[in-house]
């Protein structure tokens, strides 16, 4: 594709897959334009790299030299609505357009591809396992749903042998690669506004099993019901964590594989759901054949990603952790690694809830999780592509909440409300843009200790 069609023009450039892709194609010498709805701290990344963005849906903001045929590949992310005018522009007048997931099938067929599948987890242990490539010298390129703080990148290029990639269920859109080495997670429900059904997403994630290359190897988490090489925690999977221990708030744990033990492994991230995606990242790496001194090494040095339980502020007298958790088993893990860390302290959690039609679908599962923390505030929902669902809003899950230190409140008075508060621990917790607003708060409150 890129051997003919120079030229790449991206609609919605700024989400965070479509990024990482417009960041490889300006490390590989083509030239890169775009649109997105609106600036954002990736968007001027991009904009530092020499690519243009437009911030109006018109045909007059589109760069002239995009508006060739011959010479232009159009890339778009399913997030773009059909009505969007750039994109019937390049429709009808015959441009040769792809989904991003159609591209990320191009680049990854001639390479050894590490696939990371499930519906959580899939950018932790992407940037995992990217991480233990890249530090173990394989030449590689990974691509992530998140920013590494490793990296300070959702890009990770050192050679094009081999890549890793998130194998993303939204849209299906993982159903495009053909991987030698895959994992799945997790399966639980979720885009239910694509799938309809749990067992609908669950026959995906079959077909997904089966596009695996001759020869390939997938591995999947203890419990799930597709066959594969499994791993879980203290259990009795092909690879399994085994001797876990605490010492100064990092994990301490050994490695059983199907043939020997491996010790003393040594991970920084907090709760039991990170712990599982950095040994699904290593059972790949070492049924790849990488070295366990190096990969030991390389995990050690791994610092996370960010907006997963990233700490904003970390005192003796207070504790501000922003993370993306946007589903109630997301949420719940958030709740296990913080209570695993402070077990003697409370614990205000502030949620965005992200779509209408996810919160429709598990209000109940959102409420339980939520009930879990000390004192809960909530958010107006962040509703990204949607248009919004009669009698589903926050003030509906909060009268869900059986915690009774709940409130409903909005991005202007949030700071004020927490400046009134003496709880020692904040978690922000959606993936919409309370991501920004967490910002605001670290500012505020670092202001105030």
């Amino acid at each position: 594709m890129t051997d003919t069609k120079n030229n790449i023009y991206f609609i919605g450039i700024g989400g965070i897959g479509m990024s990482a892709l417009a960041r490889y194609f300006v490390a590989k010498g083509n030239t890169i334009a775009g649109y997105d709805k609106t600036p954002s701290g990736i968007t001027n990344v991009l904009e530092d790299l020499g690519i243009a963005i437009c911030y109006e849906d018109t045909i007059d903001t589109i760069p002239e030299l995009y508006k060739n045929v011959e010479t232009t590949t159009v890339v778009y992310t399913p997030a773009i609505p059909e009505s969007h005018i750039q994109l019937n522009y390049f429709k009808t007048h015959n441009f040769k357009i792809q989904k991003r997931s159609e591209i990320l099938g191009d680049i990854t067929q001639d390479t050894f591809c590490f696939a990371i599948a499930g519906t959580h987890g899939k950018t932790t242990t992407t940037s995992i396992l990217g991480h233990l490539l890249n530090k173990c010298n394989v030449d590689m390129t990974a691509f992530l749903g998140g920013i590494s703080e490793n990296y300070n990148s959702n890009l990770i290029i050192n050679g094009t042998e081999v890549s890793v990639v998130e194998a993303d269920e939204f849209d299906r859109s993982f159903l495009t690669l053909s991987p030698d080495f895959a994992c799945i997670t997790s399966m639980d429900a979720d885009h239910l506004d694509i799938y309809g059904d749990a067992s609908e997403l669950i026959k995906t994630f079959e077909e997904f099993s089966k596009k695996i290359k001759p020869n390939g190897k997938l591995f999947v988490k203890n419990g799930l019901p597709i066959q594969g090489i499994t791993y879980g925690i203290e259990d009795d999977s092909d690879y399994t964590a085994k001797n876990i221990r605490i010492e100064n708030g990092t994990y301490i744990f050994d490695v059983k594989t199907p043939k020997t033990i491996l010790k003393n492994f040594q991970f920084n991230l907090p709760g039991r759901h990170n712990l599982s995606n950095a040994l699904i990242a290593l059972a790949m790496s070492v049924e790849y054949g990488l070295p366990q001194p190096q990969l030991a090494n390389a995990l050690a040095s791994y610092k996370g990603v960010k907006r997963r339980f990233t700490y904003q502020i970390k005192t003796d007298e207070l504790i501000f952790i922003d993370d993306y958790a946007h589903h109630p088993e997301e949420i719940n893990a958030v709740h296990q690694a913080v209570r695993e860390m402070y077990p003697n302290d409370k614990v205000l959690a502030i949620f965005q809830p992200h779509l209408f039609t996810r919160t429709k679908d598990f209000v109940e599962g959102f409420a339980e999780a939520l009930s879990q923390f000390d004192e809960v505030m909530l958010l107006d929902i962040y509703p990204a592509r949607e248009l919004p669902i009669e009698g589903v809003n926050s003030q509906w899950l909060l009268d869900k909440i059986s915690n009774e230190n709940k409130q409903l409140v909005s991005k202007t008075e949030l700071i004020t409300k927490l400046k009134e508060i003496d709880t020692k621990i904040i978690i922000t917790i959606g993936a919409g843009d309370i991501g920004e607003e967490a910002k605001k708060i670290k500012k505020a409150l670092s202001i105030a200790s």
